[in-house]
């Protein structure tokens, strides 16, 4: 750069710089090393600075100034950077196309906001929907408690209820009513009720028999993870791990991934208004409400995010499982201490529509028509040992001497029975299998493909590997346990495997006249242990003392 051009650069420059140049000067004079610094290094470095102070070199010190100012550019009073002159052509053109970019910046916000109030809007539509959703009809069953009383052994009682159990959930029956069909009571047959009467006292008895099948059912619909939550050890669950499980669909496996769980609420302490549930999975499960521990609770799970660790869920209602997916979702198990209260303590607003009595002097099931019996709350009524008429004349509150009177349909649902008697536990599969065809519920459930979130049946007895189900923790305590054992056994010493020996005497089994043409000692399959590998005393063959087989 020549002399006279760098001569104006500076004197376009100096208006902006000239400050700096006079107190890079002033700051020579004084031999201050920490202002020249400071009022050089904003252009130039540090070192720079620092190096022409030492030199003296204050002419060095401007040419470097001047360079930097010439290559940086200028900024105005607003503190924008001065780019190089443009036509007003181009401002122009720039300022049409950022005119352009911001309608369509705002075209383009204005229709994602149109997007989100239509989903939005379309989300409580759904919500209302759901809301106004009419519940499936439902198939109630209820059976006398009277029946355990003719078991002969407690193990037979418990399978008794066990087979109810099992009759009502492979016939999706939603509530079972256990009734009183003896009415008189003694105070040894009698124990004190579970639950609240009407009036609100807890006072009511109910006979010991009604009370041990309804606790036996609940067991069994309770899924496993939450039995230890619920039921208390107890004299009449003592034989129910002899009871054949139900399997249903919503007793869910550790790995099963289906949207809604039961669980129970915890006492574990989480923010305002919230809870914890263990739902039967690893980690406990966060719920939208803050709610008692020790309740019961249907759990809706949230999807699982990426950003968040904690599994979150919401409480919905028992009903909303098989209204949405239509998965059958266990029964629930109502005591009535009478034949009256099965109709006038029905936990639905209308009732039942419809009511069913079994009885062998009812009509015969095959005449009825198929689909004719349209409900939307329907009860099936069993008798006991001396059925239905036996149930009426020990009700106090009923006045109708026919009990055919108190039902829409009476049915005999096995006409020309071999047996003079049908067991309850018998006659409950047979009327449920006799009128699957008979049958029209208003609202049915609705059909989904949903086999690869619910556990299928030859998934059953499968032992899932522990490794997956234990922690890291548990793992490796486990790996060391079985390292130590296999350092402390010492394995057998291999032994030769004995011939096989021959059988002198003859085979009884065999034909009188092989055995006298064949002289030759029969061969057995078998092999003949050594008596070393027995430990104590040996025996022989011919001593009668049998204590060795104990």
């Amino acid at each position: 750069m020549s002399n006279s051009k760098m001569g104006c650069e500076v004197h376009r420059h100096s208006s902006l710089h000239h400050c700096v140049f006079d107190f890079a000067r002033y700051a020579l004079s004084l031999s201050q090393i920490p202002t020249l610094v400071l009022c050089s290094g904003h252009i130039l470095s540090t070192e720079v600075a620092r190096a022409c102070f030492v030199c003296n070199d204050f002419k060095r010190i401007k040419e470097l100034l001047i360079k930097t100012m010439l290559a940086a550019p200028t900024t105005s009073s607003n503190g924008k950077t001065a780019g190089p002159h443009k036509s007003w052509k181009k401002v122009n053109e720039e300022r049409k196309a950022l005119k352009r970019q911001r309608k369509q910046d705002k075209l383009l916000k204005e229709l994602q906001q149109a997007k989100e109030a239509e989903s939005q809007a379309e989300k409580a539509a759904n919500e209302v929907q759901a809301k106004d959703k009419l519940n499936p009809s439902t198939l109630s069953i209820a059976v006398p408690g009277s029946i355990l009383e003719n078991a002969q052994s407690n193990e037979l009682r418990a399978y008794v209820a066990g087979q109810i159990a099992r009759a009502a959930c492979i016939f999706r029956v939603n509530e079972v009513i256990v009734f009183d069909d003896v009415g008189i009571a003694t105070a040894r047959e009698t124990k004190r009720s579970y639950e609240a009467d009407a009036e609100g006292s807890s006072s009511g008895t109910v006979r010991s028999s009604s009370l041990q099948l309804a606790r036996i059912l609940q067991y069994l619909e309770c899924p496993q993870y939450l039995r230890k939550y619920f039921f208390p050890l107890h004299k009449d669950l003592k034989y129910s791990g002899l009871l054949n499980p139900l399997d249903t669909p919503h007793h869910l496996r550790q790995q099963s991934k289906f949207r809604y769980r039961e669980g129970v609420i915890c006492d574990k302490k989480a923010k305002e208004g919230h809870s914890y549930a263990n739902v039967g999975l690893l980690n406990d499960v966060l719920v939208d409400k803050a709610i008692e521990p020790g309740v019961r609770v249907t759990v809706k799970m949230e999807p699982q995010s990426e950003s968040c660790r904690k599994q979150r869920g919401t409480l919905v209602s028992p009903d909303e499982p098989r209204r949405e997916t239509g998965v059958y979702w266990g029964y629930q198990v109502r005591i009535a201490h009478s034949m009256s209260e099965i109709f006038t303590k029905s936990p639905y607003a209308n009732g039942y529509d419809v009511t069913v009595g079994t009885s062998d002097r009812g009509t015969n099931v095959h005449e009825v028509p198929n689909r004719s019996y349209s409900f939307k709350h329907m009860l099936i009524v069993f008798g006991g040992l001396q059925g239905l008429e036996s149930a009426l004349a020990n009700d106090e509150k009923l006045t109708v001497d026919d009990p055919e009177l108190l039902f829409d349909h009476y049915l005999n649902v096995l006409p020309r029975q071999g047996s003079r008697t049908i067991r309850t536990e018998e006659a409950l599969l047979i009327a449920l299998a006799a009128l699957q065809e008979k049958l029209q519920p208003q609202v049915a459930d609705v059909e989904t493909d949903l086999s690869d979130l619910l556990p299928k049946s030859e998934d059953s007895g499968i032992a899932v590997r522990r490794d997956v189900l234990v922690s890291k923790k548990q793992t490796k305590r486990k790996q060391v346990e079985d390292t130590t054992d296999e350092t402390v056994v010492d394995e057998p010493p291999f032994s030769k495997p004995l011939p096989k020996v021959t059988r002198l005497t003859a085979n009884p089994f065999a034909d009188s006249s092989e055995a006298l043409a064949k002289n030759t000692p029969a061969e057995d399959d078998f092999e003949v242990v050594s008596s070393t590998t027995v430990s104590g005393t040996s025996h022989s063959c011919a001593d009668d003392d049998l204590s060795r087989f104990d």
